[in-house]
C-alpha cells in the first residue's frame, strides 16, 4: 500500500501541546508520512522536535521529570515582561537539538509567532530552529517575549492558534490539523502507580510555586482564581474564538480534537496523561 503523505498542523494550547506527541506517534503507526509541519506555540515546539528527529528524546525527558527537575527549570525573571525567562528550558532543548537550521530539515517546517508591535503573524521558515521555537512559545505574561529585528514576538496562538496556511505550498495527500480546544470530557487515562505518585507530588510543587490552591476542573468563586488562572482562561477564550475564523479561511481535510479539559494551559507536569489523550483523540478521528 502506498504511504500517504500528510501536512500536519499543530495548534497552540500550552501544556495541552504534549498531546501532539501522541498524535504523531499514532499517525506514524498507521503508516502516514509527514511531509510538512506548521505549528504555533507548543505545536511549533513539538513539530520542530519531530522534524529534527529529537521527539523521542524529548518525550523521555518530560516523562522522567521529578519534582526537583521541574523546580530547577523555573527561572523567574522578576521583570515587567514575563514571569519566566525560559533560558533553562532553552538550554536543555539546545543540548537536544544543537545548532539546527530550518532549511536543513527533511520536511517543510513553519513556526508561527505574533509580532505585537505590528499586530501581525510572523512565519519562521528559515534560520535557527530553536530561535524560531522560542519566539513561538512565548506565552504572554508567562514567558518573556523575544525582541528581534524590531519585532516584539510572543506566542503564535495570539493571532493564529491553528496555522493551516503555511502548509498549503507543500504537496500532500491530505492536511490534518490538531486542535487542543475540543469539547467534551477528558478521556479516562489509566496512570501507572509511579506516574500517579509523581503527578501528585508535582501538583503540590506547582501549587506551592504559583500559589494555586485548586485546579480548573472545579468551579470556584471569582475571588478564588489566581493570576495564572486568569491568564490561562483569557488565552483559552481568545484562541477558541479565533479557531472558527481561521479554519473558515483554510479548512483542513481532517481535524483531530483533543479535549480542552484534559489539563490547564500551564499544567506542564502532566505529560503522561496528555500524551495518551492525544493518542486516543487521533485513534478516534482516524477511525
Amino acid at each position: 500500500m502506498k504511504q500517504r503523505k500528510i501536512s500536519l498542523v499543530l495548534g497552540s494550547g500550552g501544556a495541552r501541546g504534549y498531546a501532539h506527541i501522541g498524535v504523531i506517534e499514532e499517525l506514524e503507526r498507521r503508516g502516514f508520512e509527514i511531509v510538512a509541519i506548521s505549528g504555533a506555540s507548543m505545536g511549533a515546539l513539538i513539530g520542530g522536535l519531530h522534524a529534527c528527529g529529537k521527539l523521542q528524546e524529548y518525550k523521555e525527558w518530560v516523562l522522567d521529570l521529578d519534582v526537583l527537575d521541574v523546580a530547577s527549570l523555573l527561572d523567574f525573571s522578576w521583570d515587567r515582561q514575563g514571569v519566566i525567562r525560559g533560558e533553562r528550558v532553552l538550554a536543555k532543548l539546545r543540548k537536544m537539538i544543537g545548532k539546527t537550521f530550518i532549511e536543513s530539515l527533511p520536511l517543510a517546517y513553519t513556526a508561527v509567532a505574533t509580532d505585537l508591535r505590528r499586530n501581525r503573524e510572523v512565519w519562521f521558515q528559515r534560520g535557527d530552529l530553536l530561535d524560531a521555537i522560542r519566539a513561538s512559545i512565548s506565552i504572554p505574561s508567562f514567558f518573556t517575549p523575544v525582541e528581534r529585528d524590531g519585532m516584539l514576538l510572543v506566542d503564535g496562538g495570539v493571532l493564529n492558534p491553528l496555522p493551516v496556511a503555511p502548509t498549503m505550498a507543500t504537496p500532500s495527500d491530505l492536511t490534518v490539523a490538531v486542535s487542543l480546544y475540543g469539547g467534551g470530557p477528558a478521556p479516562e487515562i489509566h496512570l501507572p502507580k509511579s506516574e500517579t505518585h509523581k503527578e501528585s507530588r508535582l501538583e503540590e510543587l506547582v501549587e506551592a510555586i504559583t500559589l494555586r490552591t485548586h485546579t480548573r476542573e472545579r468551579e470556584l468563586p471569582a475571588e478564588s482564581y489566581h493570576l495564572f488562572d486568569i491568564i490561562d482562561m483569557a488565552l483559552d477564550t481568545m484562541q477558541k474564538s479565533l479557531l472558527g475564523y481561521r479554519l473558515g479561511g483554510y479548512p483542513p481535510d481532517l481535524i483531530i480534537e483533543v479535549p480542552q479539559s484534559i489539563c490547564g494551559a500551564l499544567d506542564f507536569h502532566k505529560a503522561y496523561k496528555v500524551i495518551e489523550a492525544g493518542r486516543e483523540a487521533a485513534r478516534n478521528a482516524l477511525s
